[in-house]
């Protein structure tokens, strides 16, 4: 198993642990720290694609130049991307299930405690459902072409934003329901989150079709 895959199935059974120590009424702040490290795996697990499709020519420093927008730096990982052997084209589909799985366990996992209602789940299934079967037609979300998908969905900013949001909304739900912090916060951020994974469907539906 490659080390960038290896990475994706570690942060699912992280939080397959957070939704078990979620239902167990187990301490917030240990739950918002293991969130917290699942979410930086999905970052560490595409510099290990990178690292090992280059041969080890892109380094960490080099990875997280590109990241923070590094003009050479952004075009040499994209590069060795695009180059990438076949055995490890499955690697972006698969980083994909592990963000659906990491998503869907912990908004069942909220809905069954009582802190969200039913139809957030349906949001959330619906649309990744619908999106992912476009995007599995048209290519994966590293290859948008058009200038609003790459806006909305590619960029730095937006990757980095709907990841702050997701941690923000996920931990507060746990802060919500272990020690009664109040409702209204928690789904002003879960209206924030569904708002920015709408949008974000959207750009990638009009990727498909563009």
């Amino acid at each position: 198993m490659r080390s960038a895959d290896a990475m994706t199935v570690l942060r699912v059974l992280l939080i397959v642990a957070v939704a078990y120590l979620i239902v167990a009424r187990f301490n917030p702040l240990a739950i918002t720290l293991i969130i917290a490290v699942a979410m930086l795996l999905d970052a560490v697990d595409g510099y290990f694609a990178v690292h090992e499709a280059s041969g080890g020519k892109v380094g960490f420093s080099m990875y997280v130049n590109a990241l923070a927008g590094n003009r050479k730096a952004h075009a040499m990982v994209k590069e060795y991307k695009a180059h990438m052997p076949k055995n490890a084209r499955f690697g972006p589909r698969i980083d994909v299930a592990g963000d659906r799985a990491v998503e869907y366990i912990l908004w069942i996992t909220y809905t069954y405690v009582g802190v969200l209602p039913l139809f957030v789940v349906f949001i959330a299934v619906i649309r990744h459902s619908f999106v992912d079967a476009f995007m599995a037609a048209k290519g994966t979300s590293s290859k948008m072409k058009t200038r609003f998908a790459q806006k909305v969905y590619s960029s730095n900013i937006g990757r980095g934003g709907i990841n702050v949001v997701k941690f923000l909304a996920f931990s507060y739900l746990s802060l919500m329901y272990v020690w009664g912090y109040p409702a209204i916060i928690g789904y002003a951020l879960v209206a924030i989150l569904l708002a920015y994974i709408v949008i974000r469907g959207a750009a990638e539906i009009y990727e498909a079709y563009a």
